[in-house]
């Protein structure tokens, strides 16, 4: 096929147009529990039994179970009773909520929280600020407090966290020699007011994507204090690469930070700046390939 023709059948534009489609089918699928329902029978089941165990309607069923198919989340065999559909083994891994690899919550979330601030990602974009007041009706001076509508909401974002951190939490633990270090203090909480116990490595998970630069460089100087000598801290965060031309996820998650937070996506130079405004030196950089990457400074 020529460049021309390739022209004619603009396919990755297609795709991208559709992506959202493919998003409410995991999202519906989760939320249903067709995944649990397939593992938990022990056996391939019908449109028919899934819609009535379910309690959904048999043709909307059938549907939702064939685009399934197409996403290779469920394999269909055809008998002489009729259409028999399974979990496919990435399902059973990553989609049931019994699965210790599960994303399950993370998915809900997505689907309940993060689906409805990209309602207005065009307002965020316009003005620079996240869209909460708008999605949600809530109005907060402080950004990451509004992530949350309820505890509820809450728990379920901790638990969508610690289901990432499942699959990826070993290669970032992983990227540098931290057996040097016996007091380890995992930040969280309300850090910007209440005090920071001493300690000689600090972690911060996912933190400062959630601030501007002012904020970082604030907190980070307050851990700088708190840490012993010869201590450090340990940024896990999803890098952009340094012309910020990628990871497409990165730049995805960054869009995210501007419906949701105050905060953004960063190179491994910028994590680096407020690093060291914050007094820390010897910075070393690991990128792991998967979700998300290690920043490492040194009092």
């Amino acid at each position: 096929m020529s460049s021309t023709e390739d022209l004619d059948y603009p396919k990755t534009i297609l795709q991208y147009n559709s992506g959202f489609l493919v998003s409410k089918v995991i999202f519906t699928a989760c939320e249903l529990g067709v995944f649990d329902l397939l593992l938990e029978s022990g056996e391939p089941l019908s449109s028919d039994a899934i819609a009535t165990r379910l309690g959904t309607s048999t043709t909307g069923m059938e549907r939702l179970l064939d685009a399934c198919v197409g996403l290779k989340l469920l394999a269909v065999e055809l008998t002489q009773e009729g259409a028999l559909y399974r979990n496919t083994e990435i399902s059973n891994i990553y989609l049931t909520k019994s699965s210790p690899k599960s994303q399950y919550h993370i998915i809900m979330y997505y689907s309940n929280t993060v689906y409805l601030c990209w309602h207005y990602l065009a307002d965020a974009v316009r003005e620079g600020k996240n869209q909460y007041e708008r999605a949600f009706g809530i109005s907060s001076k402080d950004p990451f407090g509004a992530m949350y509508r309820s505890e509820e909401e809450m728990l379920k974002f901790m638990a969508g966290q610690n289901s990432v951190w499942s699959i990826c939490g070993r290669d970032v633990l992983a990227a540098f020699d931290l057996s040097s270090f016996t007091q380890i203090y995992d930040l969280g909480g309300d850090f910007f007011n209440d005090s920071i116990p001493e300690a000689e490595l600090y972690i911060l998970s996912k933190i400062l994507h959630d601030w501007d630069d002012d904020k970082c460089r604030q907190l980070l100087a307050k851990v700088y204090n708190a840490c012993k000598p010869g201590g450090g801290v340990l940024l896990v965060e999803s890098l952009l690469n340094e012309d910020k031309s990628g990871p497409l996820e990165t730049q995805l998650y960054s869009m995210n930070m501007l419906v949701q937070t105050e905060g953004k996506e960063r190179t491994a130079a910028e994590y680096s700046k407020l690093l060291e405004a914050a007094g820390f030196g010897e910075i070393q950089v690991k990128r792991t390939g998967k979700l998300y990457d290690a920043v490492l400074g040194r009092k």
